[in-house]
């Protein structure tokens, strides 16, 4: 979603630079953002460029945001609002011009209420908040993906012809994905990795056995409200889970599954957009 974003921006020409918060040791994390001098710190022999400043007329991604050390949280908040920072170790300041997206898997909100997260750092990042449903909730869309995912990893490693089985498609409709695109791409990759032919089989996505078992109605039913407004949510999440299993059970395939249901593919077509939606 980030790269697309930048891709469809008038920043497509500039660079688009990633950075992970969770995947860094707090004591690194500030030297990858913004670099450092020569001499800030014992083998800091010359001066390192960094991801802020890589990413001058681009996009600066900041994936896991909501593990961003606090004392880091303020200088990201300068970065956002006045483009501006210093290397690590030096008195300089640079000013770039860099667009920043953010994404995490938590609850901000929760964060900013229990004092993890600060406030104005979330309304600052905020201007146009996305919210992507878990893939759990986008079943149609976990085979196109998987085989995207499959092609890339297939040039990657020189493996032309790549295709899953019909069984490994039904294993990925199957699983219910708690990990979200990540876990999709390491599966896929670790399937590429493993298969010694062109068709990756469920053997080679090393899933756990059997259909993955979501969590009960009863677990993620909203009690809020009347009991019209929990009936009629819980009739959505009867539709969602019907809609899943006939997709599950024709492999994916839209038509089949319209037919199982006993409704016409238009219809089906947008059910799972509204779905995807998160509406």
């Amino acid at each position: 979603m980030s790269r697309a974003l930048h891709q469809l921006s008038p920043r497509a020409k500039g660079p688009f630079v990633a950075i992970n918060c969770a995947a860094i040791p707090e004591a690194l994390l500030e030297n990858e953002l913004f670099g450092h001098e020569r001499g800030a710190f014992t083998g800091a022999n010359a001066r390192k460029v960094g991801k802020a400043e890589l990413a001058h007329h681009g996009t600066l991604f900041l994936d896991e945001i909501g593990d961003l050390p606090l004392p880091l949280q303020a200088k990201i908040l300068r970065l956002v609002q006045e483009r501006q920072f210093e290397r690590v170790g030096g008195v300089q300041t640079i000013t770039v011009d860099v667009r920043v997206v953010a994404a995490t898997n938590q609850d901000l909100r929760q964060a900013v209420a229990t004092k993890a997260f600060r406030e104005d750092l979330f309304f600052r990042l905020s201007v146009f908040p996305v919210e992507i449903p878990p893939l759990r909730r986008r079943r149609s869309d976990i085979v196109a993906l998987a085989e995207a995912f499959l092609a890339r990893y297939g040039r990657e490693m020189g493996r032309k012809g790549l295709k899953l089985s019909e069984a490994s498609r039904r294993a990925l409709l199957d699983h219910s994905w708690p990990g979200n695109i990540r876990e999709l791409q390491n599966c896929l990759e670790r399937g590429a990795i493993l298969c010694s032919g062109t068709q990756i089989e469920p053997d080679h996505l090393l899933l756990s056995s059997g259909p993955s078992s979501g969590p009960s109605l009863g677990d993620v039913l909203d009690l809020s409200g009347t009991l019209t407004d929990v009936v009629k949510r819980a009739s959505g999440l009867a539709e969602e889970e019907a809609i899943a299993l006939a997709l599950r059970e024709t492999a994916g395939d839209r038509a089949a599954a319209a037919a199982r249901l006993g409704v016409s593919l238009s219809t089906l077509n947008r059910k799972l957009k509204a779905e995807s939606a998160g509406t």
